[in-house]
């Protein structure tokens, strides 16, 4: 018999049972577009990123920088006169909002066209008319914008919108827009507005201030310059702040990618019982193939080569259907990264040939993993022997102790890694998957364990029925054990997952509580944090405080500085007020010691900055660049903090301004008089700031936005754990279906024998029942590990944050419910080919 012969058959064979090759399609779909998904979101945020800094750095080697103030504008004329430095050129940049396009973050970039030009090719403003670019000198309020831009939002020349700047609403008019250079993106320019570099300082309040100056140099002139800086500023790599931001999110999309994942392990299991289920059905047909004299080898490479084609299928379903649910991954991504690491505009999802190779390796790979063992299944089988269905199951039975051992091996592999890898976050999630794969390879022996516990009462509570239930499960472990173990895995990941994010919640919520005393909180619009750069006038206080029953107003200062372990977060508050209010849960120590350092000049630090850095109080330091040059600064204590990933410090605010020269505030805690309603507070004070567009928010608004926030964090984590449950489902009703074809004579026996098809339909739910109760009773302890290793391991390594494990009694019975649900779910389809089935059809079987 021919290569070609076989394959012929065998892909007859395919087609002859379209819905059993629908459904290893489908859960390699599934899988591989889950990943790509996720892969495409996280490959569509780094190109926007890379992009659009590469359109904000340019070509520029060094960046000259300041604190949180910037530098002075004086510089630039100095080190071009005096220095000769003539490849320089200033650049201010912040953050506005468009009033009138729902508040969209738009960033400000303030050049020089005469000078920029060696640097960004789309702001040497080649291809710009004339007479726009003459706008763009004379008219203080003018920018630019990108053709997509403008076309976006029905912009035209002259068109004038209207943007939040701090405390103050100013207007700027589109002078004309930046054509893309040929082989460029427009998508570089996306939700930027470039102005003159004098206009921008206007517009933003830096008078007199730069926020860079991009400079082009060589080695020997780097350090020829660097010696020359006055105190305070520095000479940097082109894009180091950039970078810095980069690298933030690697471990969030790690931790997606890693999650991902999961729905192609679980389709692996589905692959697994689809293909064993093809070689059952025709065993007597590979029978006769061996009697007739073909090799193991080749009926090996046959079941090999159609998982091959029909996982190519799937792999090529599941890139088509990635991209759909990539394009709402990227919304749920971008949305995450803007609401905890930076703003970043994605407007585009295209499949990228490396994502495309990916999904197809990955399909591949898991669908030839997959059918191996039912492979090797089909090759070692003696010709007699494989004429008979019950050697299959006599093997696999003899399988479970090995099965069981290798299971445990990994579980120990597992979580030695864990112990081991104290700190990479990739060594932690390979030593996790070893830990689950481990437990899942487990479960057949514990079903069996299980099954024989529960036939007693099945037998007091159903009868020979329930009896024959408990033993059908046993009976048919090769298909009913992977099919729990599936199940099982997905389960126990809805339990550990969701135990994390209620944790997660519950510490974050607790947290807030502690941290949100004050009652009314005064800011500008937008995304929180330093990387917005907020600045707000110190005069502020004083109106502030005139608003009746107002007791005390507390100003917080937030700015990114830089420090030995790159920028990070610094607020700078009234540390007497911090001190009294408590709103602080240090890892050790007394408040009171430490405040009276932190007062004295000290600065406590984040937990994940310490962390990070490996920093500990009482004996750590931390040097920080400051407007009096590089200053060190002892660490009182390590505090609890949910806000900054990087890393943040908390110092008095006259500390800040003895070494930093910015009088600016981001934001204010208002404390109200004994008695006042916080409503009517809140009211008097939006009339007092009217037309500033500061937003004030009552201690309640505050604490739920956070929280609605956070809930948002997780939409792609949920999504992911249900797919996972959803693939698992389908192996779920491929095994019921092959019990059902290998089961055909036997249920045709007990018609005949006067078994009514109600009793075989109440037979099958048994079945099915005990297969989801199962899973669901193994998801419990493996869900706990899972969760335990999620928040005190793979979360601290991931974020430096410690979480406090909650496990709510719910969602014990919401994995039974699951279980059971996906089980029963599953057997409606076979209970229809049951009552369908010709009693004379199935005896006349063998």
């Amino acid at each position: 018999m021919t290569s070609i012969s076989l394959l012929r058959s065998s892909f007859r064979s395919l087609l002859r049972r379209p819905w059993q090759t629908g459904l290893m399609v489908m859960g390699i779909a599934l899988g591989v577009a889950v990943v790509v998904a996720i892969d495409l979101a996280n490959a569509s945020a780094g190109r926007a990123f890379e992009l659009s800094s590469q359109a904000l750095v340019g070509r520029a080697t060094h960046q000259l920088v300041g604190g949180p103030a910037g530098i002075p504008d004086s510089l630039y004329t100095a080190l071009r006169v005096e220095q000769g430095v003539r490849s320089s050129a200033p650049v201010v940049e912040g953050m506005v909002l468009a009033v009138g396009l729902e508040r969209q973050p738009l960033r400000v970039l303030g050049v020089d066209p005469l000078v920029d030009a060696p640097f960004r090719d789309h702001f040497g403003l080649a291809g710009v008319d004339f007479v726009d670019l003459a706008r763009f000198y004379t008219d203080r309020q003018a920018v630019f914008v990108s053709p997509d831009m403008a076309d976006r939002y029905g912009w035209r020349v002259g068109t004038t919108v209207e943007v939040q700047v701090g405390a103050h609403l100013e207007t700027v008019r589109i002078a004309g827009t930046i054509p893309p250079r040929e082989g460029g993106s427009s998508a570089a320019l996306d939700n930027v507005l470039v102005m003159d570099v004098a206009a921008a300082q206007e517009l933003l309040g830096q008078v007199g201030r730069l926020t860079r100056i991009d400079l082009i140099l060589g080695p020997d002139e780097a350090d020829v310059l660097r010696g020359r800086l006055p105190e305070g500023v520095r000479l940097v790599p082109a894009g180091e702040q950039t970078q810095t931001l980069g690298q933030l999110t690697e471990a969030f999309q790690l931790n997606l990618t890693a999650l991902s994942l999961l729905a192609l392990v679980v389709g692996m299991f589905l692959i697994y019982n689809t293909v064993m289920f093809s070689v059952v059905q025709r065993r007597p047909v590979l029978g006769t193939m061996r009697a007739l004299g073909l090799t193991g080898g080749q009926l090996f490479g046959l079941v090999l080569a159609e998982t091959a084609v029909v996982a190519a299928i799937g792999a090529a379903a599941g890139l088509g259907l990635g991209w759909l649910l990539g394009r709402g991954a990227v919304t749920l991504v971008s949305q995450t990264i803007n609401d905890l690491y930076y703003v970043l505009a994605v407007r585009e999802a295209p499949l990228r040939m490396a994502t495309a190779v990916k999904g197809i390796a990955l399909g591949l790979g898991a669908g030839l993993a997959g059918a191996l063992l039912p492979a090797l299944e089909a090759a070692s089988v003696p010709p007699v022997t494989a004429m008979a269905r019950s050697s299959l199951e006599a093997r696999a039975r003899r399988w479970i102790p090995w099965v069981a051992g290798t299971g445990v091996a990994l579980l120990g592999l597992g979580s030695l890694l864990l112990v081991w890898a104290r700190s990479s976050i990739l060594t932690s999630l390979l030593a996790l998957a070893g830990v689950v794969v481990g437990l899942a390879l487990m479960v057949p022996a514990a079903t069996v364990v299980l099954m024989r516990m529960a036939g007693p009462v099945m037998r007091r509570a159903a009868g020979a029925l329930g009896t024959m239930a408990a033993r059908s499960v046993v009976r048919s472990l090769s298909r009913t054990g992977i099919a729990i173990a599936a199940l099982t895995v997905s389960v126990s990941a809805t339990i550990g997952v969701s135990a994390m994010i209620t944790s997660f919640r519950s510490t974050v919520a607790n947290w807030l509580d502690l941290v949100l005393r004050a009652d009314v909180y005064v800011s500008a619009p937008g995304p929180s944090g330093a990387q917005w750069g907020t600045n707000l006038p110190p005069d502020l206080v004083a109106r502030l405080e005139s608003v009746e029953g107002v007791a005390v107003v507390e100003p917080y200062r937030t700015v990114l500085v830089s420090s030995e372990f790159g920028e990070i977060q610094l607020t700078a508050v009234d540390g007497r007020r911090q001190r009294d209010a408590g709103l602080y849960r240090f890892a050790r120590g007394t408040p009171e010691q430490i405040w009276a350092q932190v007062l004295d000049g000290a600065v406590i630090a984040s937990e994940p900055l310490a962390y990070r850095a490996g920093l500990a109080p009482a004996s750590a330091s931390i040097r920080l660049e400051t407007d009096r040059g590089p200053r060190t600064f002892p660490i009182a204590a390590v505090y609890y903090d949910y806000t900054a990933e990087r890393g943040a410090l908390i110092m008095t605010l006259e500390t800040y301004h003895r070494y930093w020269d910015d009088v600016s505030l981001t934001s204010f805690g208002i404390f109200a008089t004994p008695g006042q309603g916080l409503d009517d507070l809140a009211a008097r004070m939006r009339r007092e700031l009217g037309g500033t567009g500061l937003e004030v928010q009552v201690n309640r608004a505050l604490r739920l936005e956070a929280l609605r926030i956070f809930d948002r964090t997780f939409a792609i984590t949920n999504a992911l754990r249900l797919l996972a449950v959803v693939v698992a489902f389908i192996g779920m009703v491929s095994a019921l279906m092959a019990l059902q074809l290998e089961r055909s004579r036997e249920l045709a026996t007990l018609q005949a024998l006067g078994c009514t098809p109600g009793q075989l339909s109440r037979l099958t739910l048994m079945e099915t029942g005990l297969m989801g109760t199962v899973s669901a009773v193994l998801s419990w302890p493996i869900g706990l590990a899972l969760a335990a290793i999620l928040v005190y391991v793979i979360n601290l390594r991931s974020f430096g944050w410690s979480i406090r494990l909650q496990i709510e009694p719910g969602l014990f019975l919401q994995a039974l419910a699951i279980g059971l649900a996906a089980a029963l779910l599953a057997a409606i389809y076979p209970l229809h080919r049951l009552t369908r089935a010709e009693v004379a059809a199935g005896l006349r079987q063998e």
